[in-house]
């Protein structure tokens, strides 16, 4: 679905995948593994354009929700991946992916490496605090992982969030199994002093108007 022009989002792959449509085609992280095959349907034929035409993917994080479909992808068309340093070595496979304590990380880490394990991805690109990438401002936000980033367009006023933060169509609500909450409050805080329009996230649906005023009340909120 296209949800302003130019910023389309290919549901049913189990993970938020945006696509930025200009001269050439950046994706947002890739959803679940095996699901590669909508993403490019997508592009075919409701963007009418090339899977030649990625250029960039940009991960938010390494979980297997949002780099699930990277290998694939860039084997097809070429495109450059890129990640925040920090996590670059869980999604190339070179470290063991940390997992939340207790019995819901225990779970998680049951279940990815069970039914959901993705193929390992060299990334091209490492990212940093304030890079560009793609005309996209990088936002260091750990705490979900400690290479999470949010994604800033200043030609749109959208910021991309990945796991930092949904929205439920209610209510603001942290993304979940976060490896340290502390540094997710201090990241939430982070991205309230900046001014968007349109909130996108990993998973639920856009937080908009004013999205960056919500942000401001919920960062406000917490304890």
């Amino acid at each position: 679905m296209e949800i302003v022009p130019g910023i389309h989002q290919v549901d049913g792959i189990n993970g938020n995948c945006f696509i930025i449509v200009r001269d050439e085609l950046t994706l947002i992280d890739t959803g679940m593994p095996r699901n590669s095959a909508k993403i490019v349907k997508y592009i075919q034929d409701i963007l009418k354009r090339k899977p030649s035409e990625i250029k960039t993917i940009v991960l938010t994080h390494f979980h297997v929700d949002h780099a699930g479909n990277a290998c694939n992808l860039k084997k097809l068309s070429g495109a450059k991946v890129a990640i925040h340093e920090a996590d670059a070595d869980y999604v190339n496979g070179r470290k063991t992916q940390p997992v939340p304590r207790g019995g819901m990380g225990m779970f998680f880490k049951i279940l990815m490496s069970l039914f959901f394990r993705s193929r390992p991805v060299e990334p091209d690109i490492k990212l940093c605090d304030r890079d560009t990438i793609a005309g996209l401002t990088t936002i260091h936000t750990p705490g979900h992982t400690p290479g999470s980033i949010c994604l800033f367009d200043p030609a749109s006023k959208i910021l991309f969030v990945g796991d930092l933060l949904r929205f439920n169509g209610i209510n603001i609500e942290m993304g979940p199994l976060p490896l340290d909450t502390s540094e997710v409050q201090q990241s939430i805080n982070k991205i309230a002093a900046i001014d968007f329009d349109i909130m996108l996230s990993g998973h639920g649906i856009p937080l908009r108007p004013d999205a960056s005023v919500k942000v401001r009340e919920f960062a406000k909120s917490l304890p």
